[in-house]
């Protein structure tokens, strides 16, 4: 009941939400990196939707799915070659990539290596960041929200409330 009060004063007196997913896209996308990550790794997904006056997370399509090497290392490193198979696939199902999500061990914040090597180098791009390999509640109020600015610049948004991300019901879609 609370959410619903949240998201019916939030459509009223607050900024439409910038990112919208429905909640079992959303809960059934964060486990499956949870799976993937075997307590021990990094995982990620690019998100793919539409785009439209809020982007619209629709799937998740998963690093490892894309490059079957992305995640040996124990942090995500893509092979550029392998990312034709994702723009093959956004091609058959009409959608694009709206964001990216990848997870930490520890917190949320932006490692060296994430600020040097956005999965996508596209002005306004959405990065999300879950703390802890995804294991405990990763609600839009407690991951990273980060914004590419350009030339390995962003701007972190996850602290902004509310926040760019609106997982759930949403009665203006």
């Amino acid at each position: 009941m609370a959410s619903l009060i949240a998201t019916l004063a939030r459509s009223v007196f607050g900024p439409a939400p910038e990112i919208l997913c429905e909640d079992a896209i959303w809960r059934l996308g964060i486990a499956e990196l949870h799976r993937r990550t075997y307590g021990r790794r990094e995982s990620g997904a690019f998100l793919l939707g539409s785009k439209g006056k809020a982007r619209r997370i629709e799937e998740f399509v998963y690093y490892d799915d894309i490059d079957p090497h992305a995640l040996d290392t124990g942090i995500i490193v893509i092979d550029g070659r392998c990312l034709g198979d994702l723009w093959v696939h956004c091609r058959k199902t009409g959608r694009d990539v709206v964001a990216d999500v990848h997870v930490h061990p520890g917190g949320f914040g932006q490692s060296a290596s994430d600020k040097a090597n956005p999965v996508m180098a596209e002005i306004g791009h959405i990065a999300f960041i879950l703390p802890n390999f995804a294991a405990r509640a990763t609600t839009p109020s407690g991951i990273g929200v980060y914004e590419y600015r350009g030339a390995r610049q962003w701007r972190d948004r996850s602290r902004e409330r509310p926040s760019p991300l609106h997982v759930g019901w949403w009665p203006w879609r």
